[in-house]
């Protein structure tokens, strides 16, 4: 009998298998709907969750509050034991929408009759990204680089869940039949399905070695932040409460994928130092990847995640906003009327082959806007991996690519525009597209370095430790333990 048919058997027991501060223990018709829900949720993660982990103890956080101070417990926890937790932070009773057609009206407490389809779409894409990410990563732990990496890649997973969790909830909560027939859903898409896919493309492609992870949490996660930030100053006011909490564990998720990548080129620029290499092909001959290589996934993994922003120019984001569903990020520290009416922001697009700044309405260029402010954070993230090649004295930087370069969706797609910004030909453009983006081979080449390390405080060649462990344990700390 599987760990899920067991469960569903099982009356939940609503103070530990569900920690909360939403009531749920008095609520019978919330019970009933998750009762129904979390059986489904632990056969998905059973099928797709992280493989070959039922019987490891991992040292875990777990949500039990939202206190600032204290709102998680660490210790050894049974992968499929984990507690998926509902939190909101505190209610505002006085709170205000600051926004839109509505600013200054008492934030909502329910779903406005007018927006419910627009907000349940909204909640259903954001959620369907968790499970996606999980769906993704599912076999990186059968290559860790070691057990602090494995127990991250764990933590990461766990809270992806919760973050579902958080998401099923508002739907059984606020949306009647169609919000549970949407929460079933989320468990029926699969990442990279033809049949199924995830809602979202980037949230389709895999991620097959640990390069990809540590990027994917870098670009991809923290785009996650900025959606959430956006999202936290609606005026439905369950949403906004539940994405702050959100966004307290997802500061952990972008620092193991800058760290990592920071951790790998420490190792490589610490090889190329030691052996006074310059030639990408000698770099790899040592067995770590060349920074040529971590290069071109920067370039992938960012002109990926751009995509996500969806169109420069949208009416949909214009009419979230007018309507108070979904605002900027950090929106309240904004000067300006908070209405956009008549202001204007400039957005970017090919005109007669060169790339031209063009004024438009501010109300529709709030996905360009949302995206502007998410790469200005990632470039500051790139400044600080700049600085470990300038700490050997090297020359090398890693740059970020003009945002049109590799662009499906948006002013740019269609277009072929290359890493510092120019207007090609297309068959020019596919000529060089192999020194730009990771191809075939380089895939193969960073997969050929995935082995598995378990030993306490030992890691793969390609990769350098962490500066200090987990909330302040030793580096050789048992993150992970095997039965």
């Amino acid at each position: 009998m599987t760990q899920a048919s067991e469960t569903a058997q099982q009356p939940i027991d609503y103070s530990q298998h569900i920690p909360n501060n939403v009531d749920l223990a008095n609520d019978r018709a919330l019970q009933r709907a998750l009762e129904r829900w979390q059986p489904a949720f632990l056969n998905w993660w059973e099928e797709t969750g992280p493989a070959d982990s039922t019987r490891l103890q991992v040292y875990l956080r777990t949500a039990i509050s939202v206190d600032r101070d204290g709102w998680a417990n660490f210790g050894y926890v049974r992968m499929p034991e984990y507690r998926w937790g509902i939190f909101l932070t505190p209610r505002d009773e006085v709170r205000k929408i600051n926004f839109g057609d509505h600013k200054g009206e008492p934030a909502w407490q329910d779903v406005p009759g007018e927006y419910r389809s627009t907000l349940r779409r909204i909640i259903v894409t954001q959620g369907d990204t968790e499970p996606a990410s999980v769906e993704q990563q599912r076999f990186l732990g059968a290559t860790c680089p070691s057990l602090y990496d494995l127990r991250n890649l764990f933590q990461v997973n766990v809270e992806e869940g919760r973050h579902l969790w958080a998401m099923v909830y508002l739907l059984h909560r606020y949306f009647g039949r169609d919000g549970r027939e949407e929460a079933d859903a989320l468990l029926e898409r699969r990442s990279g399905d033809p049949n199924k896919p995830r809602i979202l493309t980037a949230f389709n492609e895999k991620t097959s070695h640990w390069l990809a992870f540590y990027m994917f949490t870098f670009f991809t996660d923290r785009d996650g932040k900025f959606q959430l930030c956006a999202l936290s100053e609606s005026g439905f006011d369950p949403l906004a409460r539940t994405t702050r909490f959100m966004l307290t564990e997802e500061a952990h998720h972008m620092f193991v994928g800058e760290s990592g990548v920071a951790r790998v080129l420490q190792r490589t620029c610490e090889v190329m130092h030691e052996k006074k290499l310059t030639d990408p092909a000698q770099v790899r001959a040592q067995g770590v990847i060349d920074l040529e290589t971590i290069q071109k996934f920067v370039n992938f993994h960012y002109s990926v995640t751009l995509d996500l922003y969806g169109a420069d120019i949208s009416s949909n984001a214009a009419s979230f906003y007018t309507g108070g569903l979904k605002g900027r990020y950090e929106e309240t520290k904004i000067n300006d009327d908070h209405s956009l009416a008549s202001d204007s922001y400039a957005v970017q697009e090919v005109e007669n082959g060169r790339i031209v700044d063009k004024q438009v309405p501010a109300l529709t260029a709030l996905n360009a806007r949302l995206r502007d402010d998410y790469t200005q954070e990632i470039q500051a993230g790139v400044d600080r991996w700049n600085r470990v090649p300038e700490k050997f004295g090297m020359a090398f930087r890693i740059v970020l690519p003009h945002q049109g370069f590799h662009r499906k969706i948006g002013n740019f797609a269609g277009q072929y525009v290359s890493p510092d910004g120019h207007v090609l030909p297309q068959q020019e453009w596919e000529r060089h597209s192999a020194e730009w983006l990771p191809s075939e081979e380089d895939h193969a080449f960073v997969a050929s370095l995935m082995h598995r390390v378990l030993d306490p405080g030992k890691f793969a060649n390609w990769i350098a430790p962490p500066t200090r462990g987990i909330k302040n344990l030793p580096i050789d700390f048992e993150y992970v333990r095997f039965d």
